[in-house]
C-alpha cells in the first residue's frame, strides 16, 4: 500500500472568530471539523496526517488530537513561522502575521516524502473529496 498524507492547515488564530475555530466543537459528541477530515482521511486510506500549526498552539493541539488519533495513524505536527523560509530570504522586520497558505504547505517539506492532500482545518470537504 502506497503512503499518503493529508496535510491539515491549522496555524490561524481565529481573530475573528474569537478563539482557535479549528477546535471548536460543532458535532454531538463534541467533535470538531478536524475530527471529521480525519475520519474520512482514515477510511479512504491515508495512513499519515501532518498539522501545520503555531507553535504556541501545539499543547492544545496535542492534547486534543494525539490522544484521539495516535493509535489509527501517524501524526505529524510542523509549526508555521515566519523564519522558516527558504535559503537565502528573510523576514522583514516589521512582519508580523503568517505567509500564508503556500508557506504553510512549505514549512511541512520535511515530514512529507509522499503523495498528499491539502485541506483548511475548518473547511468541511465530505468523504467524498477524499
Amino acid at each position: 500500500m502506497q503512503n499518503i498524507s493529508l496535510l491539515i492547515l491549522a496555524a490561524g488564530i481565529g481573530s475573528r472568530f474569537g478563539g482557535l475555530k479549528q477546535m471548536a466543537s460543532i458535532g454531538i459528541n463534541g467533535e470538531s471539523i478536524i475530527d471529521y477530515s480525519v475520519y474520512d482521511a482514515i477510511e479512504s486510506g491515508f495512513n499519515k496526517v501532518v498539522f501545520v500549526i503555531r507553535r504556541e498552539f501545539q499543547k492544545e493541539f496535542k492534547e486534543k488530537f494525539f490522544k484521539k488519533y495516535a493509535e489509527k495513524i501517524q501524526l505529524e505536527f510542523v509549526f508555521q513561522e515566519l523564519n522558516d523560509l527558504p535559503k537565502g530570504l528573510t523576514c522583514p522586520k516589521e512582519r508580523t502575521k503568517p505567509w500564508g497558505t503556500s508557506h504553510a504547505v512549505l514549512v511541512a517539506k520535511d515530514v512529507i516524502k509522499e503523495p498528499f492532500a491539502v485541506i483548511n482545518a475548518d473547511d468541511y470537504y465530505g468523504a467524498v473529496v477524499f
